[in-house]
């Protein structure tokens, strides 16, 4: 979902890792007023997706759920395990 004005007094919260003080980059995300949610990362904060609240909280529930777990064991496709 695009979105041509991003509001300029959202409250970008950082999900870094507990007591990472480094540059990341990291995703943020910011919840506005309108009922949408916004994401992006540090190190390009000018590109942003956009969102639901609804469509979030679904994903979050998934993520909660294991349903997203295969992502994390991509090896050789660019997920974590590739990674390590």
């Amino acid at each position: 979902m695009t979105e041509p004005h991003i509001p300029a007094d959202l409250a970008w919260v950082r999900a870094a890792p507990e007591g990472e003080e480094g540059p990341g980059p990291w995703i943020e995300i910011a919840f506005g007023p309108d009922e949408l949610v916004r994401l992006r990362v540090t190190d390009d904060p000018a590109n942003i997706v956009t969102t639901t609240r609804t469509k979030w909280e679904a994903f979050t529930k998934g993520v909660l759920a294991g349903e997203f777990d295969h992502f994390a064991e991509l090896g050789g496709e660019g997920g974590p395990a590739a990674q390590a």
